[in-house]
């Protein structure tokens, strides 16, 4: 049996930090993802899918991530149901998140404004000012070395990229 879901989405509110009584937290929120395809009227819809976090994850969320913010989830679809004091079934659909990757520095306007767009793909550079996955970890090296944040890493100044079939990943 396989229950894997990956997201990725921007939060429409603020994310919920909870504790339940023995003191353990738990965080959610609603991930707004778009569709992969525009309706009659050419628009692009989304689904609004409910996700929620546990322990240090949750606090994490709740920290660091905030209305408009861009996010990934990878999880597993849970689906439950409760009482609600009218006596009414209420069933819930919605993702466990195993773990939450931030997909914009924390000091972004969240507003789909992708100016900062540097160093999201690289492993050693933390967008949130660490190296790796530690937020109390000091800046990598390789994040020193680089000055201006608006440099193209990729620009070739017009001369030919000399690379080997060998340096290929394929």
């Amino acid at each position: 049996m396989l229950n894997r879901v990956v997201l990725v989405g921007r939060l429409t509110k603020d994310p919920e930090l909870r504790y339940t009584p023995n003191g353990v937290a738990v965080a959610t929120f609603t991930l707004a993802v778009n569709r992969t395809f525009t309706n009659q009227q050419g628009e692009r819809e989304a689904d609004f899918i409910n996700c929620v976090v546990w322990r240090r994850q949750a606090e994490n969320v709740a920290n660091f991530l905030n209305k408009g913010s861009l996010a990934g989830v990878d999880g597993r679809l849970q689906s439950r149901s409760y009482e609600d004091q009218s006596g009414r079934r209420v069933f819930v659909t919605e993702v466990v998140g195993d773990s939450v990757q931030f997909l914009e520095p924390k000091n972004s306007n969240n507003a789909g404004n992708n100016n900062n767009r540097n160093n999201y793909g690289r492993q050693d550079e933390n967008p949130f000012g660490g190296g790796g996955s530690d937020f109390n970890s000091q800046p990598s090296q390789n994040q020193n070395k680089r000055t201006n944040l608006n440099e193209d890493p990729f620009a070739n100044d017009g001369k030919p990229i000399d690379i080997s079939d060998d340096d290929l990943p394929f």
